[in-house]
């Protein structure tokens, strides 16, 4: 059977997680001839210290490719300004079958104009950067991989893996995905469409103990009526007040946090129990299952049932 020849092209600085989590999801599957490119023969260092040698040259690596995949790390910016890396890139993507990036890696991609007119994530601290540097390119900050066509790109670190996860499945099917993800200890695929972090991650923490206390509330209270009118009574403050002090002090809307803070405790409940989805949207604060469904496929890009399956703990 012929194998599928998948490419990693790495430089000095680049992530070595990057490399080897993606590396290690096509070897556990088999099937897959897999190289390391770099610009020279010589080892690589890696962004703390690890050297890795690779398999050959960009010079070298001719012919026909399956996959093509640009690793990420603290040196992408350097990667990104070598004119002979990113022709060598540009004309490369052109005899593969599919191109991807793993986090920063996206940057060689859009300097090689790989990404142009499509959508593309790398790690959320580089989301912003990457939509300002390349306004070709549509930056979707909640996501872990996206594809677009032939193109896939991943955020950051272990996204990788669950990208190359995803694309063992479309060569080989669910079953061989499953079973590399038991084998390596992983969900079995995250869907690209789940947030990169958690809400309580993600928000910053207010000063003021009002507010610190009344997000604990809202946490115990998500079935209730929990309107800007009841928050701002709850916090002793004015409607406008509350609502300008809440925006500067965690960065969202007090709306946009309850919603999101709703959805977060849905997905804790559809990981955690088998209890109904209309169930859980009434505990969450949704009302109906349908209103879940709508919050989960604009936040998540995927339905509540879609995300049970991948994440139950429940068997």
């Amino acid at each position: 059977m012929t194998q599928r020849r998948i490419v990693f092209l790495v430089y000095p600085g680049f992530q070595v997680l990057d490399l080897t989590g993606p590396h290690e999801v096509f070897g556990q599957a088999g099937g897959y001839a897999v190289e390391v490119v770099a610009s020279g023969e010589r080892a690589v260092r890696a962004s703390h210290g690890v050297e890795v040698v690779p398999t050959g040259t960009v010079q070298r690596c001719g012919g026909p490719l399956d996959t093509l995949v640009v690793v990420g790390g603290p040196g992408y910016r350097e990667a990104a300004d070598d004119a002979a890396l990113i022709g060598w890139l540009r004309h490369a993507a052109g005899r593969a079958r599919r191109v991807a990036s793993v986090c920063t890696g996206a940057f060689p991609l859009a300097r090689a104009g790989l990404l142009d007119g499509r959508r593309a994530v790398t790690h959320w601290a580089y989301c912003e950067p990457l939509a300002r540097e390349y306004p070709e390119v549509t930056v979707t900050p909640d996501h872990i991989f996206v594809r677009d066509g032939d193109v896939w790109t991943s955020a950051g670190v272990t996204a990788g893996m669950d990208m190359a996860l995803a694309m063992v499945e479309e060569d080989h099917g669910s079953e061989v995905s499953r079973t590399i993800a038991r084998r390596l200890v992983m969900f079995v695929q995250r869907p690209g469409g789940q947030a990169q972090f958690s809400t309580q991650l993600a928000a910053q923490r207010p000063t003021r103990e009002p507010l610190r206390e009344l997000q604990a509330w809202v946490a115990d209270h998500l079935a209730d009526d929990l309107t800007i009118r009841v928050l701002a009574e709850r916090a002793g403050m004015s409607e406008r007040n509350f609502t300008r002090v809440f925006r500067a002090e965690t960065g969202r809307t007090p709306a946009a946090y309850v919603e999101t803070v709703r959805v977060e405790a849905a997905r804790a409940l559809l990981e955690t129990t088998d209890i109904t989805v209309d169930a859980i949207a009434r505990a969450c604060g949704f009302g109906a299952a349908e209103t879940l469904h709508r919050r989960f496929k604009h936040t998540l890009g995927v339905t509540p049932g879609q995300y049970r399956q991948h994440f139950s703990t429940v068997r």
